[in-house]
């Protein structure tokens, strides 16, 4: 149960987040002065025309991309299926929730605690240390064997941590390289890869459980996800260092909030409302298939087919979109993101499932594209901002998990009085809504 998604394309869980701008890293010293432009430290092109409209993406963009690949595939392989591990041990709706939970609710402590690391140590550091707790989560799962259903909330603090400090420090990198106009790019691509390693891994990992018979394939799969997280690891040794300068402002982003008229005032509650269907989304779908068919494969096939789509649309999106276009195209996709559960109203068999995924997949680069684009570039909009990154990162995930949590209760008081196919495809079309809310939060915040 990896995110993120933001994301981190995340998706979010299938949501990312990422990286670069072509030529060089800004390299800003701890005590280096803040006399750029925000755009010039946010990742101004190098070498090159900044006002292309497709900058290349530099050397160390690709290796900062190829560690996301990796930690997407590692989490693919593996985390598609923790939410069915879990619930075949326990047999409880409840279990797999209070997991996403604690999960989520860890993930944000993680990010405020990391933000002050990051501010004045080497980010690097801090990535490599979710990479490291990442592994460690499927070593504890692979020893604790049956056991799991008994430490799900334990488990899923353990993987929040990891998940929280991994991308504190990816997404501030993120912002550090790229710009408004190559961010809209850089996200195609890490959406492009994340849903690679969605369509593949699961696919793969299913298709061998199901032939290996159950548990010793699970544990066979976790072990190669441990192995792909250790090698994630080693590859984010050849990034950069990169470090920063004072202290962190552990009140900075909630002055953010109180300022009338600031951005963030409506960008935080935009953020919000997507993560209030991320955190039911990113894995009551998975179990609602293995429920309709009883299979792993199953499950695998339907990551297989929504994230094909979802390859060829974030690609076609990222080469196609521009500020200019992110109001429509956020719109078009929140629309159609909200309305495709009906699907699930008339039906909640496998066929049913996997029209509503296909179509999910298909719209939602229009809505998360646009979306992290706009917030990463409040980020930068003023001098103050840039040398607050860390502390607004903070905040993007702040409102992120905030609505996570509310999502997961709202789950675990329904799931408490009803667990019906019905009762769950309800929930989906309600919390399925929330990017319509997202959009009339962020609609002034998207045009160029």
């Amino acid at each position: 149960m990896t995110s993120r998604p933001n994301g981190q394309l995340r998706e979010d869980g299938v949501y990312g987040r990422l990286a670069m701008a072509q030529g060089k890293f800004i390299s800003v010293g701890r005590t280096a002065p803040f006399a750029r432009s925000p755009r010039a430290l946010a990742g101004r092109v190098r070498g090159g025309d900044p006002h292309t409209s497709r900058p290349a993406l530099g050397r160390q963009a690709v290796l900062l991309l190829a560690v996301q690949g990796m930690f997407a595939a590692a989490g693919a392989l593996s985390g598609t299926f923790v939410p069915v591990y879990l619930w075949k041990a326990s047999q409880s709706h409840a279990a797999v929730g209070w997991f996403a939970l604690a999960q989520h609710l860890a993930s944000g402590c993680a990010f405020w605690l990391a933000g002050a690391w990051v501010k004045r140590h080497d980010k690097t550091i801090a990535l490599r240390a979710g990479l490291a707790a990442s592994a460690l989560f499927y070593l504890a799962v692979l020893l604790l064997g049956d056991a799991a259903a008994g430490w799900t909330a334990a488990l899923g603090a353990l993987n929040g941590l990891a998940v929280g400090l991994f991308w504190l420090a990816y997404n501030v990198v993120y912002f550090e390289i790229t710009d408004r106009e190559n961010r809209d790019r850089f996200n195609g691509w890490a959406g492009l890869l994340t849903s690679l390693a969605g369509m593949a891994a699961p696919w793969l990992s299913g298709t061998f459980i199901t032939l290996s018979g159950g548990t010793r394939g699970y544990r066979i799969v976790f072990a190669t996800s441990l192995a792909m997280f250790a090698g994630a690891a080693l590859l984010s040794l050849f990034l950069e260092k990169r470090r920063t300068g004072g202290a962190f402002d552990w009140s900075y982003g909630l002055s953010q909030l109180r300022t009338k008229d600031n951005p963030w005032r409506s960008a935080v509650p935009a953020l919000a409302a997507q993560g209030l269907r991320e955190g039911v989304w990113l894995f009551l779908l998975g179990l609602l298939v293995y429920f309709a068919t009883g299979r792993e494969q199953s499950v695998g096939g339907y990551n297989f087919w929504t994230s094909l789509t979802a390859l060829g649309s974030f690609w076609l999106a990222g080469r196609l979109l521009r500020p200019r276009f992110r109001r429509a195209a956020m719109l078009a996709g929140a629309a159609a993101v909200s309305g495709l559960p009906a699907i699930l109203l008339a039906d909640t068999g496998y066929a049913a499932l996997l029209a509503t995924g296909v179509g999910t997949a298909l719209f939602m680069p229009l809505y998360i594209i646009p979306m992290t684009s706009a917030v990463f570039d409040l980020v930068g909009r003023t001098d103050e901002d840039v040398e607050r990154r860390e502390e607004l990162i903070v905040l993007r995930e702040t409102g992120l998990c905030a609505g996570r949590v509310l999502g997961l209760a709202i789950y675990l008081a329904v799931v408490a009085r009803e667990q019906s196919p019905a009762a769950l495809a309800w929930l989906l079309l309600a919390v399925g809504a929330a990017p319509l809310a997202g959009w009339l939060f962020m609609r002034r915040q998207l045009s160029a």
